[in-house]
């Protein structure tokens, strides 16, 4: 019997192999001076092509959205010339690949920023654990607030990042609405200390997101466009006191632009997927975010069940670059090392072999 991720998907903007897609992972690899992907990502992604879908690393669409070293951006035409000779490579081994959007917020430091201070909604500062930079790790700082007419201009930039990730060849976008970084640090209770309308009432706090998927669909059409969230996460400090009343009226409002694919991650005591499923209209990539990789028989049930359309991997792609085929044939899966995830060159970037050459 066909395992549920492999059989094809064809979706109202999708029409793709299987149903195993490649989640965005920081590898921390570009050129740290000018955040140009470094020249192995072209066969790093392209080793992944047979994914249903791969979703980039996060890429920043503004310099102060940048999270750590290595960090590449798609802000530049140099970015969207770097990126471009990996989407060509990507699609010429087959391949869909959606562009991650991705602005931290808070969660840089002077050090990642030539010296500027991190922005957030509020200033209110991460207290437990520390940042990567290129002088080690660090301490958090407390952020700067960005005026209302900042926001404004990070909601321009993000349409801008998006208009350039079409330059650079990419099949679409997912803004990054999770994990802690500056979309959620506007849904949070406790980040988003805001009086002006991006903050305040529940509608208030999702006022930005929906503001970037206003701007983006505008720039590159809706049906190029994903958004990706995490209910009840835990990442970086959130706290939001009823993320089933948050949530649904974010999706509620998301269904209205019949975008390429909703992205749920589901962590914590919050049962999004079973929540979410029956408002969202459209493909819904589901996702764990769990201590360890979620296994083959946890996204087949999920898509069995279908709780989602598709299901994303991460971790488990780092080291098993086929890894549809070795969920096919039932392959022995690679344990990633775990201290070469970030930063470096090939050495547990490209060197992982396929199964069929190991």
């Amino acid at each position: 019997m066909t395992s549920p991720l492999l059989r094809p998907y064809e979706g109202p903007h999708l029409k793709l192999p299987n149903r195993i897609a490649m989640a965005p992972m920081t590898r921390g690899r570009a050129d740290d001076a000018t955040a140009v992907p470094h020249p192995l990502t072209r066969e790093y992604y392209t080793q992944r092509a047979t994914a249903g879908l791969i979703v980039s690393e996060g890429l920043w669409p503004d310099a102060l959205g940048k999270g750590g070293p290595g960090i590449p951006g798609i802000a530049a035409d140099a970015h969207v010339a770097g990126w471009r000779e990996v989407t060509d490579a990507v699609h010429a081994a087959g391949g869909t690949m959606f562009a991650q959007l991705w602005h931290v917020g808070r969660l840089s430091h002077p050090f990642v920023l030539d010296g500027a201070t991190p922005v957030a909604p509020s200033p209110v500062r991460v207290t437990s654990g520390t940042i990567l930079t290129a002088q080690g790790h660090v301490d958090h700082v407390t952020p700067r607030a960005l005026t209302t007419a900042e926001v404004e201009e990070t909601v321009a930039r993000f349409a801008a990042a998006a208009r350039n990730a079409m330059r650079a060849g990419f099949d679409g976008v997912e803004i990054h609405g999770a994990n802690g970084y500056l979309v959620q640090q506007f849904f949070a209770d406790n980040t988003n200390l805001r009086t002006d309308r991006y903050g305040g009432s529940r509608n208030g706090r999702l006022r930005f997101a929906l503001d970037v998927v206003d701007a983006v669909t505008d720039a590159i059409g809706p049906e190029r466009v994903a958004f990706r969230i995490s209910p009840d996460g835990l990442n970086n400090e959130m706290v939001e006191h009823d993320p089933q009343d948050t949530y649904r009226a974010l999706v509620n409002a998301l269904a209205r632009y019949d975008l390429a694919y909703l992205h749920v991650i589901e962590r914590g005591t919050y049962g999004a997927l079973a929540d979410l499923r029956p408002r969202w209209p459209g493909t819904l990539i589901g996702n764990f975010d769990a201590a360890e990789p979620t296994s083959q028989r946890a996204g087949e049930q999920v898509v069995a069940e279908g709780l989602a359309d598709l299901f994303s991997y991460g971790r488990l792609f780092i080291s098993n670059p086929d890894l549809p085929a070795r969920f096919a044939t039932s392959a022995p899966l690679t344990s990633r090392i775990e201290n070469l995830t970030y930063g470096g060159s090939a050495k547990g970037y490209t060197d992982y072999p396929a199964a069929t050459s190991a």
